[in-house]
């Protein structure tokens, strides 16, 4: 018994455990009579004995069917099954459609459609697209309850051969079709090993939900994941000074035929747009991409007599076009000396008295109202016009080279996770942190004030050199 309620307890066999993810199955027997509790302990024992059963099915071991799948002239053929539950108290449940019927696609669809699910529009759209690879991979109407480990290492064999951009490159192949013949052709642009592992990921989330809502006995595609051979840490490499001073010192920076087709011809034009403002935004704040792009003209403003980037969802302009990576993203960043020095306030004053509610209202939001997207793709094409292209560095080592500069200034560990809208290696934020007010803004000015930068020489950027 455990309190007044007796319980049925069974020792998982040794081949099970790693399976079924417990030493033990407790099951309730919902009564504090023991008579009442020896008549459902049968039915307790036959559905334990069941689940077992069933996991070892899925794990491709040897079984006996006839627990989890009676025949047909089996006088107890009534009994309980995982498949046909028939719990020993009724609880009133209203699902449309039986597990038993249920199929992987509309399963996936049902996920999807969960409004207890608190995603953003941009998460929300990463999964879609992860449940159209996995329902291509796996089929639309494989019955739920018969997924198995054997579908999901099928779907990991694909992602293996699975060449970038497969479905606009070869818009008539499908999936399995593209995998297969980037297999035979020896094909080497592939999908990164992290990318593979992020649509595991996406897919265990589903099948996760599908266990909690009784669909599955358990999740088949658990532990299984592609062995990625780049170190975390090697994934981006900050900027090294001799690709900072390339970068600050194109023509761009130095004087251009125009800041559009022409930023990479010397010229006499100085154009203090988008592309000369993002990167340099980028270096001194660490901000990601899309955080920059995204900027309201109202984001830049005095907060408590400092001059501050707001970085936030909501917009005061009316604006909804922003989205974050993380809750912790959502912090005030002090804009930089260097960045007041090069002008950024009188752009923001121009881009306010002009009307304009963004501050980069040139950068093409596109079809999903991404604006990092166009300007990613922009800046691969400035770092290779410039001669500062090298592999594993893209924007984002801007962010890098941030987090080493506050290393380097020996800013503490908290002002630095909070400049930098970063969570802790658990990738969820401590629970001290629901405490208290934050950092007050002079604290954050103080820790940026000491960014020195001192790889990289800007003098020429300054807004009285022009």
């Amino acid at each position: 018994m455990r309190g007044t309620q007796f319980y049925y307890r069974r020792r998982v066999p040794g081949d099970a455990r790693s399976l079924i993810g417990r030493t033990e199955i407790w099951r309730s027997l919902r009564t504090d009579s023991l008579k009442i509790a020896l008549r459902r302990l049968p039915v307790a024992m036959a559905q334990v004995e069941a689940e077992i059963e069933h996991s070892r099915w899925m794990a491709g071991l040897p079984h006996d069917q006839t627990l989890f799948e009676p025949s047909p002239d089996d006088a107890a053929a009534k009994r309980p099954t995982i498949r046909d539950p028939a719990p020993v108290e009724q609880v009133a449940t209203t699902p449309p459609v039986q597990p038993s019927s249920l199929t992987f696609g509309d399963a996936y669809e049902r996920y999807l459609a969960d409004p207890t699910q608190a995603w953003s529009a941009r998460t929300r759209e990463t999964y879609e697209t992860s449940r159209k690879l996995a329902v291509s991979v796996i089929g639309k109407n494989v019955p739920m309850h018969t997924l198995a480990r054997a579908h999901c290492r099928d779907y990991i064999d694909v992602l293996r051969f699975m060449p970038r951009n497969a479905a606009k490159r070869f818009p008539k192949l499908t999936a399995r079709q593209a995998a297969d013949r980037a297999r035979k052709r020896g094909d080497t642009d592939l999908i990164s090993a992290a990318n593979a592992n992020a649509c595991i990921a996406n897919l265990s989330t589903f099948l996760n939900w599908a266990v909690n809502e009784e669909l599955l006995a358990r999740n088949p595609i658990r532990g299984l994941r592609l062995p990625d051979e780049t170190a975390k840490k090697d994934k981006r490499f900050p900027f090294s000074p001799e690709q900072l001073r390339a970068i600050f010192d194109a023509p761009l920076y130095r004087g251009c035929l125009d800041g559009e087709r022409g930023y990479a011809k010397p010229g006499d034009e100085r154009p203090r747009n988008a592309r000369f403002w993002v990167p340099l935004i980028g270096l001194h704040t660490g901000m990601r991409l899309n955080e920059i792009c995204q900027l309201d003209v109202a984001d830049v403003r005095m907060v408590d007599g400092i001059r501050c980037f707001v970085i936030t969802e909501d917009s005061i302009a009316g604006s909804s076009d922003k989205n974050l990576k993380t809750g912790a993203s959502e912090r005030l960043m002090p804009i930089h000396q260097n960045l007041i020095d090069c002008g950024l306030l009188h752009f923001v004053e121009e881009q306010r008295r002009s009307g304009q509610m963004k501050l980069f209202e040139e950068i093409d939001p596109g079809t999903k109202g991404v604006r990092a997207v166009a300007f990613s793709k922009w800046f691969t094409q400035f770092l290779r016009s410039c001669g500062a292209y090298q592999p594993r560095t893209c924007f984002h080592s801007f962010r890098h080279n941030f987090r080493d500069e506050l290393r380097d200034a020996r800013v503490d560990h908290d002002l630095a996770m909070a400049l930098g809208g970063w969570t802790s290696g658990s990738g969820k934020r401590g629970a001290s942190e629901n405490y208290g007010n934050g950092h007050r803004v002079s604290a954050l000015h103080e820790a940026v004030s000491a960014l020195t930068f001192r790889d990289i020489d800007i003098s020429h950027l300054a807004w009285n050199a022009r």
